[in-house]
């Protein structure tokens, strides 16, 4: 009765967790600028969203992704065969320990009239789905310890799942192997199932289990007479056979039986089978209440994540439905590494160690800052650092076998930093801006101005002028002392064609160019063939720039035009030199 309501406990917690989790998704959003939707109106446009792909054509996709990504973990093939053979052991393995052994009251006695867990095949079946398990255990030691793949990283989440499960999987065997060689055990079938109770036909049954299934037995010992183990084998062929597999069957608890009988009497004097059914079944309930919390909730959330990724895009799907789906990829991370042993920005963490540059590392952060968490200050500039370094190759999400579309939740947490924290203003101006440019389309006007604005105050504030008129374009009246490094000095091979002012997507999309600019990228390299540096550092052309390199791709004498630009923004971060006329 105490492990009855032990069990409904567990599975009320994971109920509960579970329910929480999913209100998480539809509550929560990756940091950036706010979008005017409820949780309830996200979960009516979540609903609205599955109901419309379940009565379209995109069902058919869902099935296809279900088949190959869920279930046949095409995607983890792709990259790494040891690493697919280790999840669809583990996988598969747990599985079906999960719902035809541990479940065994509503599946296994439901789907097969003849069920008994010591019977065949269920009793190889059992000890053949816990070696799987084992065996894609060992196999995930195996590359974190011996492998070292390059940076996978091991947390504390990583190290209890393994141990739960570990716990789970070593108890279960030696639970086995101690009622194999158990007689109290033995003692206590005969008293419920058998059918006699002359004392001779006992003692013929009991010298059978003793010879054929590995009993210890304190009152019978061998060798044995054939009539007598004939006659048991008779009574066993009666009472028990239906129910009770020759143990031999059960390869790994067979075993280890054999290894734990010189310990028979001791194990039968402490009740170890007792103990280790307490253990086992302990780590079974802890296990289930603490998967909602863990990152084994994987098992639910990664399929969820795969198949919502393959119906769904930003042009048809509801940006509610966005935000959810980003919720719930944050819980589909399984922490494996493949993202960050395919990123383009690895070089940079090899030199900072910064740990968030890595996308497996920078999405745990994430899930922090998700989840409300205050970050300390060292964590905030980690983060923002890994961030800003990334760029935008896209490698991370082409390979997640997971399916998370990284990139994107990348440009929420860059966005959002970059509406929320000061000390982003000077970063958010640099070469950085190109992807939010592109991501412009997305946000608000008055979401994607508002940090410009607050960026051009600042670098105005090191500008006299600028800060009298409010504006960064500068008057030529005055010498330059601001100096350009050596490697930007390709201006000088520029006559003005204005090939660069042609292609420049930024100039196409403004009305009035020279109003909204100041100054164009041909104006600003004669600017600099002038010697006005300063004046070129003021156009608000070098804070518009998306660094698209259209304009350095286009010039017939390769000056350098988007890097002297950024060059330019580096100077005007850093203000006039001391003694620099306004």
């Amino acid at each position: 009765m105490f492990f009855d309501s032990l069990l409904y406990g567990s599975l009320l917690i994971f109920i509960i967790g579970s329910v929480y989790k999913c209100y998480t998704w539809v509550s929560r959003q990756i940091t950036g600028p706010a979008l005017p939707y409820s949780t309830g109106q996200r979960i009516a446009q979540a609903i609205k969203g599955i109901l419309g792909v379940i009565f379209s054509g995109r069902i058919f996709v869902l099935v296809k992704v279900l088949i190959l990504d869920v279930i046949f973990q095409r995607r983890i093939l792709k990259e790494d065969a040891l690493r697919w053979v280790m999840h669809m052991l583990i996988f598969v393995g747990f599985m079906l320990l999960l719902f035809f052994h541990a479940f065994e009251s509503w599946t296994s006695s439901s789907l097969f009239e003849d069920y008994a867990s010591t019977g065949h095949p269920y009793l190889f079946l059992r000890n053949l789905f816990g070696v799987m398990v084992f065996a894609g255990v060992a196999i995930a030691i195996y590359r974190r310890r011996i492998l070292k793949i390059p940076r996978l990283r091991t947390n504390s989440m990583d190290r209890y799942a393994i141990m739960i499960v570990a716990v789970i999987m070593v108890t279960g065997f030696f639970l086995e192997g101690a009622k194999i060689i158990s007689h109290s055990d033995f003692q206590r079938m005969v008293e419920e199932y058998a059918d006699t109770d002359d004392a001779q036909e006992l003692k013929a049954l009991e010298a059978f289990w003793v010879k054929e299934f590995g009993v210890v037995s304190p009152k019978v010992a061998g060798p044995f007479e054939m009539e007598l183990l004939t006659q048991g084998r008779e009574l066993h062929e009666m009472s028990c056979q239906s129910c009770h597999a020759v143990p031999g069957w059960a390869f790994i608890g067979f075993n280890l039986s054999k290894g734990m009988r010189p310990m028979a009497q001791f194990l039968e004097d402490t009740e170890a089978t007792y103990f280790f059914w307490i253990i086992h079944i302990l780590a079974c309930f802890v296990g289930l209440a603490y998967l909602p919390f863990s990152k084994m909730f994987h098992i639910i959330t990664t399929p969820l994540s795969l198949m919502a990724n393959a119906v769904m895009d930003k042009e048809r799907s509801h940006p509610a439905n966005i935000l959810t789906r980003q919720m719930l990829e944050l819980d589909a991370c399984t922490h494996c590494g493949t993202c960050s042993l395919r990123c383009s920005s690895s070089p940079a963490f090899d030199a900072l160690g910064n740990d968030c540059i890595l996308p497996s590392e920078k999405l745990q952060t994430i899930r922090n800052l998700a989840a409300g968490k205050v970050l300390s200050l060292s964590e905030r500039q980690a983060l923002r650092e890994g961030v800003y370094i990334c760029t935008n190759c896209d490698r991370c999400t082409v390979v997640c076998p997971s399916g998370i579309n990284l990139r994107d939740l990348w440009l929420n947490v860059r966005e959002g930093l970059i509406q929320t924290d000061a000390m982003a203003d000077p970063l958010m101006l640099s070469g950085f801006s190109f992807v939010r440019g592109l991501n412009k389309p997305n946000l608000t006007p008055e979401a994607y101005a508002q940090p410009l604005e607050r960026a051009r105050r600042e670098v105005a504030k090191g500008w006299p002028r600028a800060a009298e008129t409010g504006s960064l374009v500068f008057n030529g009246d005055r010498d330059s002392r601001a100096v350009l490094p050596y490697d930007t000095e390709t201006f000088r091979a520029c006559y003005t064609c204005q090939n660069c002012t042609t292609v420049c997507p930024v100039v196409a999309v403004c009305d009035n160019p020279e109003e909204t600019l100041g100054l164009l990228p041909h104006q600003i390299m004669c600017s600099l063939g002038l010697g006005l540096t300063d004046m070129a550092c003021g156009a608000g052309m070098i804070w518009d720039c998306v660094t698209c390199y259209q304009c350095q791709e286009h010039c017939p004498q390769l000056v350098a035009v988007t890097d002297i630009l950024y060059q330019l923004k580096n100077i005007a971060i850093k203000g006039p030199r001391k003694g620099t006329a306004a």
